[in-house]
C-alpha cells in the first residue's frame, strides 16, 4: 500500500482545502491591486478597491432585500458596469446569476423568468418594457424589477421602479461574502438559444468557472494587467467567463454598451485595449470600418473569435490592421470556449490562404478540459483523416452541472460519459477539430444561435403558407442569416415583405428571415424536405 497505508491523519480541512470559486479572484484583487483600474466606462473609472466595495454593497443590499442563498437574480443589461458587478455581487450573497439575452422576445423572456424562478431582475431602462411585458405573461409571481440607469448614454431611469444606485446605498461595503461551502454549488443559470423549442437552463458551478478562468490565462498567453474590451455579450456564457478572470490578473475591463467600429477603435486607442472576443461579424466590422471611425495604435490586439469560422479574406485583412485572431469553440453548456486553434510557429511560413484555413479550425482542448474529440454513433474515435465525420464530444471540469429542471435532457446530453455537443465535425491528422456541419440545423447569425424549427413554426402560422423550410444563407455582415423557402397554398398569394413582417411580429428581430424564396420544396420519396438542397440554393442567391 506504500503511502496510502501511512496517510492516517492526513485529512481535508480548512487549512488545506478551499472550494474553488471565481469570487476568490476579486477578494484577492482588492488586497493585491487596490489602486489599479478595474473598470472603465466612458468617464467613469473604478479601482479594485471601489469595485470590491460596490460588489459588497450589491451583495449586502440583495440580502437585505430578501434574496436568500440559492435564489435566482436575473439581469437584462448590455455590457455596462452593473452587469460586471452582478457577476460577483449576486453569487457573493449566495444567489445564482441569470443573465438574459436582451435580444429575446417577450414570450421567451417570460418563460425564462418563470422557469428560472427569478426573484429580482436588474434591468436597463432601454429593456424595461420587455421586462414588464414578460412579467405580465408569467404564470408564477413576477420578480422585483430594479432599473439600472445609464445617464451617460442618455438612458435614464423612468422613476417607476427601484433604482440600482439607490439599492447600493443601503448595502454594506464590509459585507461578509457568502462563499460556497462546496465548489459544486450553482453559480449561474444560462439559457440556451432554444434551438429545439424552449430554451434549456444550463447550470454552472463555481469549480467550472474558476477553472475556465485559469485555463483561459494559459491558452491566451495572458500576463499581468491585460485590458479587455467587453465585445462578447455578458449574457453569452457570462462573456466567456472573462469578467470572472480579469481580477486574477489585476486587469482592466473596458465596458462597451453599443458595439460599433468607433467604440472598438476608441477603446483600443484611448484605453490601450489588449484583448477582446467577438463573433466573425465583429471582425468584419473592424475590417470594413469607415476611415472616420479608424484610430491608429501601435500594439497588437489579441482576439478570440467564435460562433462560426471567420472567412479567410477577413482573417487576412484584419491581421494587417494589428489584430491577431485565434479561433475558439464552445457552447453555453461548456461555459464558453473549450477548444482553441493552438498555433504552430511553423505555420507562419505558409501562404496566406493556407494560414487562414488553419486559423478557421476549432482546434484542440483547453488545458482545463479532460478530453474534447470527435466520436461516431458508437462512441468510438473517428479516423483523424480530415474526411470522416462524427459528433464533437466533450468531457472535463468546465462542463455544466446539467439542464435545470430537465433530467431527461441532462441524461441524454451526458450519455456515454461525454457531453454531446450536437455539432458534426472532422479531425485532421494532428487532432485538430473542424466543424463540418451543425446538427439540428442551427443558424448562427452574428454569434446568435437561431433555430430553423422556431422560424418555420412562426411562418407556418401564416394562412397562405403550405410548407416552409428555413436554412442558413451566407451573409457578408452577419456570417449567416435565416433564409426561408416557402410553398404557398393553391389559389393564395403572399409577398416576401408581407411574410417577413408577419414573422417579425412573432420572433426576435435577429431570428426574422432576411430572404423568402417562393418555390416547390425538394423532398424525398417519403416527403422529407431536403434541406441540403436548399442550403445550396441559398448559397447561390
Amino acid at each position: 500500500m506504500g503511502w496510502l497505508a501511512d496517510e492516517t491523519g492526513l485529512e481535508r480541512c480548512a487549512a488545506n482545502h478551499v472550494p474553488l470559486t471565481p469570487l476568490s479572484h476579486l477578494q484577492r484583487a482588492a488586497k493585491v491591486f487596490p489602486e489599479r483600474e478595474a473598470l472603465i466606462y466612458g468617464d467613469r473609472k473604478f479601482t479594485y478597491r471601489d469595485f470590491h466595495a460596490r460588489v459588497s454593497r450589491l451583495a449586502s443590499a440583495l440580502s437585505k432585500s430578501g434574496i436568500a442563498p440559492g435564489d435566482v437574480v436575473a439581469t437584462l443589461l448590455p455590457n455596462v458596469p452593473a452587469q460586471i458587478e452582478a457577476h460577483f455581487g449576486v453569487p457573493a450573497c449566495g444567489a445564482v446569476l441569470n443573465t438574459i439575452n436582451i435580444r429575446l422576445d417577450v414570450d421567451t423572456v417570460a418563460y425564462i423568468f418563470d422557469h428560472g424562478g427569478a426573484k429580482a431582475v436588474l434591468v436597463d431602462p432601454q429593456f424595461l418594457s420587455l421586462a414588464v411585458a414578460a412579467c405580465e405573461q408569467m404564470e408564477s409571481p413576477a420578480p422585483r424589477l430594479i432599473e439600472v440607469a445609464d445617464d451617460g448614454a442618455g438612458v435614464h431611469s423612468t422613476g417607476g421602479y427601484d433604482e440600482y444606485e439607490t439599492l447600493l446605498d443601503i448595502g454594506d461595503p464590509d459585507f461578509d461574502w457568502v462563499m460556497p461551502e462546496d465548489e459544486w454549488e450553482s453559480l449561474a443559470l444560462n439559457y440556451t438559444s432554444g434551438t429545439t423549442g424552449r430554451p434549456k437552463g444550463v447550470v454552472y458551478h463555481h469549480r467550472g468557472a474558476y477553472l475556465m478562468t485559469m485555463g483561459t490565462v494559459v491558452s491566451w498567453g495572458l500576463t499581468l494587467y491585460p485590458r479587455l474590451l467587453t465585445i462578447v455579450p455578458l449574457f453569452h456564457c457570462n462573456g466567456w467567463n472573462h469578467s470572472w478572470m480579469m481580477p486574477l490578473l489585476g486587469g482592466t475591463i473596458i465596458c462597451c454598451r453599443d458595439i460599433t467600429p468607433e467604440a472598438i477603435y476608441d477603446g483600443i486607442a484611448d484605453h490601450g485595449v489588449t484583448h477582446m472576443g467577438g463573433a466573425p461579424i465583429v471582425l468584419n466590422m473592424i475590417v470594413n470600418a469607415p476611415e472616420s471611425a479608424r484610430r491608429s495604435f501601435d500594439h497588437k490586439v489579441e482576439v478570440y473569435t467564435a460562433g462560426a469560422p471567420p472567412a479567410a479574406a477577413t482573417l487576412a485583412a484584419i491581421e494587417k490592421l494589428g489584430f491577431n485572431v485565434t479561433q475558439v469553440y464552445g457552447l453555453t453548456e461548456t461555459y464558453g470556449h473549450v477548444t482553441e486553434c493552438v498555433w504552430d510557429p511553423e505555420w507562419s511560413a505558409l501562404p496566406e490562404a493556407e494560414r487562414a484555413a488553419i486559423k478557421a479550425r476549432q482546434g484542440v482542448a483547453f488545458p482545463m478540459m479532460e478530453d474534447v474529440t470527435v466520436l461516431d454513433d458508437g462512441m468510438q474515435q473517428i479516423p483523424m483523416d480530415a474526411t470522416a465525420t462524427g459528433e464533437v464530444m466533450i468531457r472535463g471540469n468546465s462542463v455544466m452541472k446539467g439542464y435545470y429542471r430537465n433530467p431527461v435532457a441532462t441524461t441524454e446530453a451526458f450519455a456515454g460519459g461525454y457531453f454531446h455537443s450536437g455539432d458534426i465535425a472532422l479531425q485532421h491528422p494532428n487532432g485538430y477539430i473542424q466543424i463540418a456541419d451543425r446538427a439540428k440545423d442551427i443558424i448562427i447569425s452574428g454569434g446568435e444561435n437561431i433555430s430553423s424549427v422556431e422560424v418555420e413554426g412562426a411562418l407556418m402560422h401564416h394562412p397562405a403558407v403550405l410548407l416552409c423550410a428555413v436554412v442558413a444563407k451566407p451573409d457578408e455582415k452577419w456570417g449567416e442569416v435565416p433564409c426561408a423557402f416557402v410553398e404557398l397554398k393553391d389559389g393564395v398569394d403572399a409577398s416576401e415583405d408581407a411574410l417577413i413582417a408577419f414573422a417579425r411580429e412573432r420572433l426576435a428581430g435577429f431570428k426574422t428571415p432576411k430572404k423568402i424564396v417562393f418555390e416547390e420544396l425538394p423532398k424525398t420519396s417519403t416527403g422529407k424536405i431536403q434541406k441540403f438542397e436548399l442550403r445550396k440554393r441559398a448559397a447561390a442567391l
